[in-house]
């Protein structure tokens, strides 16, 4: 069985999945999920609509090289950012005083959803025109992209500051960003996707799965700054419940050292069917 699941792992990176579509949404479009790395996701959905989630891409080293240049994500309607670190608003190994966020947005001219306090530091800075910037909190469910695409702030358990540099002279200096969030994302035929950014585990996971009852979660397991393979494990199958789990957030830092086989195993005998794409790879559901 491990070695099945090595197998697995070595070809998934050319790999792209599609579901036979459930009785809720049995329809001929499909919504196509794509992980770019990190936390990186690219949702589009049945009519079209093009949502990027923590778009660190240009600098991700696990972004394949045809996803590094933001054009390629081609039209986009929502950004949605979870929180202010580097390797979600794409500033890692940036010097030039800007973010992947920003570019994307300015490219584009997407609405960018996050906490309040993340969106006002993000238009003050620059970084995202006012008229593009939605903040919302927790509970709160906004539509930017029309009535059938709902977006739904849930709580995380994790922190969230912004380290900025000077592209004069060089110098960092990190200011506290709002608070770390997770949505709620439910399309225009019910289908409901968790990206849970950052986080450790809490019990309020429980009442987001018995109240939103995602579909399809983005969890976290390399450990370290949230929740490692077990902690993920434990959230799926005692709490969150879905039909459908991709994790995400990590290997890419020597930290980050969970691994989808560890996180199936903790799992063991479960409903949640487990998909261990690679970077670039999209699942249809």
């Amino acid at each position: 069985m491990e070695m099945q699941r090595r197998d697995f792992l070595k070809f998934a990176g050319a790999m792209t999945f599609t579901l036979a579509a459930g009785p809720a949404w049995a329809q001929s479009a499909k919504v196509e999920v794509q992980w770019l790395g990190q936390s990186a996701t690219k949702i589009t959905t049945l009519t079209g609509k093009v949502i990027v989630i923590d778009p660190w891409l240009t600098t991700n080293p696990k972004t394949p090289p045809q996803h590094k240049n933001l054009d390629a994500l081609g039209n986009v309607d929502m950004i949605l950012v979870t929180h202010a670190h580097g390797d979600h608003l794409g500033t890692v190994g940036r010097t030039d005083g800007s973010s992947d966020v920003a570019d994307l947005a300015k490219r584009t001219g997407a609405k960018v959803l996050g906490s309040t306090t993340l969106i006002r530091m993000l238009v003050e800075i620059g970084w995202v025109p006012a008229a593009q910037g939605v903040g919302f909190a927790k509970s709160g469910k906004v539509q930017p992209a029309g009535p059938q695409i709902t977006v739904t702030q849930v709580r995380a358990e994790h922190f969230s500051d912004l380290t900025l540099i000077d592209p004069a002279t060089k110098k960092s200096t990190t200011y506290t960003a709002g608070e770390p969030v997770g949505y709620i994302v439910e399309l225009e035929n019910g289908f409901k996707l968790y990206h849970m950014g950052d986080t450790g585990l809490f019990g309020d996971m429980k009442l987001i799965g018995d109240y939103y009852k995602p579909d399809l979660i983005m969890i976290p397991i390399g450990g370290h700054f949230g929740m490692d393979p077990k902690d993920a494990a434990y959230a799926t199958k005692e709490m969150l419940k879905p039909k459908y789990a991709i994790p995400v957030h990590y290997a890419t830092f020597p930290v980050l050292r969970g691994t989808p086989q560890e996180y199936q195993a903790a799992l063991g005998q479960t409903a949640t069917q487990v998909f261990p794409i690679g970077p670039g790879d999209k699942v249809t559901f």
